[in-house]
């Protein structure tokens, strides 16, 4: 999806002609215009919104003022006719590119209700979103996440449950999308509504060795904040992070 047609890495504009290529087989055939916006190259990490989503006015409460031609941008995806003979070419351009914008934004926000979950759940367990790039994670799979939950501030990230960090998107074809199409929110909600997929040992810790001893912490090349990456994994742990000062400190009989 394209956004105002920039790079969020590069800050360059966009060629939309490039965008717009498929990565389906390119056959003919009769498509809703979100499954063909879904099938497009780099739009890999978006579900297709139920329609009766979409026609329910209290779910798109706001986004007339944020998106413009938006009536006309809700007939293009609900694939209702606008009479697109009659309009010129740069008017039929300006309302697809508002249509982008708001199916986007749409999915902020079909993505954190329970059928939207379920949805990038099973895109989650194929695996459609990718691995972790960090080694120590073992090829745990991540989710998309948005930095911000405003519009052209960043592209859309992915986030590892492992190392409970995000990363940039593992293709550049991925810096058109904005990172607000699925927002701050996401990640965390799905991985409390699906605990299942959180993984089941904890992530690798790297440790610097030289000549086979580990580096000091107190050296400039030092291992730094690793307890940041060394999770509880006993109920006793866990007890010992939780507890305050008062249940610590031993009750005198």
């Amino acid at each position: 999806m394209i956004v105002q047609g920039k790079d969020f890495q590069s800050g360059n504009d966009t060629d939309s002609q490039n965008d717009y290529e498929t990565s389906g087989s390119g056959e003919d055939e009769e498509v809703s215009w979100i499954s063909w916006f879904c099938s497009l190259a780099g739009h890999e990490y978006f579900c297709e919104v139920q329609e009766e989503f979409i026609e329910d006015d209290f779910n798109l409460t706001g986004l007339p003022q944020i998106v413009k031609n938006y009536e006309k941008a809700i007939y293009f995806i609900l694939d209702i006719d606008i009479n697109e003979g009659k309009l010129d070419s740069d008017k039929l351009a300006e309302i697809e590119s508002s249509a982008d914008l708001l199916y986007g934004l749409i999915h902020s926000r079909y993505i954190l209700t329970s059928p939207g979950l379920k949805q990038m759940a099973m895109k989650y367990d194929n695996g459609d979103f990718g691995i972790c790039p960090r080694h120590l994670c073992n090829g745990t799979y991540v989710v998309p996440c948005g930095r911000f939950d405003q519009l052209n501030k960043d592209s859309v990230k992915v986030f590892c449950p492992s190392c409970l960090d995000v990363y940039n998107a593992p293709s550049s074809r991925f810096n058109v999308i904005d990172g607000a199409f699925f927002g701050t929110t996401f990640p965390h909600l799905f991985f409390n509504t699906y605990p299942d997929f959180l993984p089941k040992e904890p992530a690798g810790v790297y440790i610097p060795k030289m000549f086979g001893f580990k580096v000091s912490e107190k050296s400039k090349t030092g291992p730094r904040i690793q307890w940041l990456r060394m999770l509880p994994t006993t109920e006793q742990e866990i007890k010992e992070i939780t507890s305050t000062p008062e249940e610590k400190t031993p009750q005198n009989a």
